[in-house]
């Protein structure tokens, strides 16, 4: 049985559940930031997965003095678990997943949500809409970055795969219902799972403020190393492989135990996993590889369509994209054959042979990360 503390009883109109591992040194912020909210009466709940660090002592210290209501409880570890419990210990009708590194710059953040999430539900006249706020990332390094703004604007989307937990999940407990719970057999993209089941039922919007969340695993890991496992991740979960997908873990450390990632290992390993399997079984995972990269073609001309953005001053989500309305009305219909999809898996599958003798198999030795920005 979960654990839990409660500072004051309260009716609030949103629950926002956090989960964490290990996250004692950013939860003075993310109890500051909600403390900064105006005109919304707001309940956090903190479901832990087994954290060994002072989270759980820090947490009921800080929740003892907030003026809002707030729950700490432990759960079993793995985010799908724990949001899926923290759900079920919160009191509002209205509830919102949010990563602990995350935080609001503007005071009415949440009472413009719930604002928002009111007027989509009248408007659409059903609960089955959900939101998420636009992403702007925390860097150590300040100045323009054309692949923090691609990912800040990519955020800004609602097609498949592009909707994460550090955007912030907004919607009823009732479509939550429905479309959740959250998975909990993998501990990784519980997240991108619950997005695309609700995209399936119902529609994503884009919240109106912004949420802000740290970059201390691209600065640390290497973005350009972490975006291409999390492409292959991604990869491997649209084939709907749980048994490759569980041994995918391992290369996701947690927040409090990452390092620079070495790639090029990472890659060899995936091969190995890949050259264990039955001739049939590569062959599908090539097959389905090849249908999911060519689906996914669009990012090519919407990041040239970003970059010529980024290269005019154009703020995130603010400019045209020529690039991608072609693409869309005429290549992505060109290739949606068996011919496009051959293209497409000779091409990644000759990538992903020539990626590991490319890359370092080992990190260079006392360097640190270099800096993006």
């Amino acid at each position: 049985m979960p654990v839990a503390m409660q500072s004051r009883p309260v009716h609030p109109e949103i629950s926002i559940v956090v989960p964490t591992l290990n996250e004692a040194d950013g939860l003075e912020r993310l109890f500051s930031t909600l403390e900064a909210q105006r005109e919304v009466t707001l309940e956090l709940v903190i479901a832990d997965g087994g954290s060994t660090d002072e989270t759980v002592q820090r947490a009921r210290t800080l929740a003892a003095s907030t003026p809002f209501a707030a729950k700490v409880i432990e759960t079993g570890r793995g985010r799908g678990r724990q949001m899926n419990a923290g759900a079920a210990a919160a009191a509002s009708d209205t509830l919102l997943f949010l990563h602990a590194d995350s935080f609001f710059p503007d005071p009415l953040a949440l009472r413009s949500a719930l604002d928002s999430l009111v007027r989509e539900i009248a408007a659409g006249k059903s609960g089955r809409v959900a939101g998420h706020f636009r992403l702007r990332f925390h860097r150590s390094t300040t100045g323009p970055s054309l692949p923090y703004y691609f990912y800040e604007w990519k955020a800004r989307l609602h097609r498949p795969g592009c909707i994460h937990g550090d955007q912030g999940l907004l919607l009823t407990r009732d479509f939550f219902a429905e479309a959740g719970p959250f998975h909990e057999s993998c501990p990784i993209l519980e997240d991108v799972r619950l997005a695309g089941r609700i995209a399936e039922l119902g529609e994503w919007f884009l919240l109106p403020a912004e949420i802000v969340t740290s970059a201390r695993r691209f600065e640390v890991e290497g973005l350009r190393e972490r975006q291409t496992l999390n492409a292959i991740i991604m990869n491997f979960a649209a084939l709907g492989d749980d048994a490759l997908l569980a041994e995918l873990p391992r290369l996701y450390a947690t927040q409090d135990r990452t390092g620079r990632l070495a790639l090029g290992a990472a890659l060899a390993r995936i091969n190995g996993m890949i050259r264990g399997l039955t001739r049939g079984e590569r062959r599908r995972l090539w097959r389905e590889t090849g249908r999911y990269v060519r689906a996914n073609a669009w990012q090519i001309p919407f990041f040239l369509d970003v970059r010529r953005n980024f290269k005019r001053g154009a703020p995130v989500g603010q400019g045209s994209m020529p690039l991608l309305r072609l693409h869309d009305r005429i290549f992505d219909r060109l290739t949606d054959n068996r011919l496009g999809r051959g293209i497409s898996m000779m091409l990644t599958r000759l990538w992903f042979r020539l990626s590991p003798a490319r890359e370092p198999l080992t990190p260079p030795s006392g360097q640190d990360p270099p800096r993006r920005g």
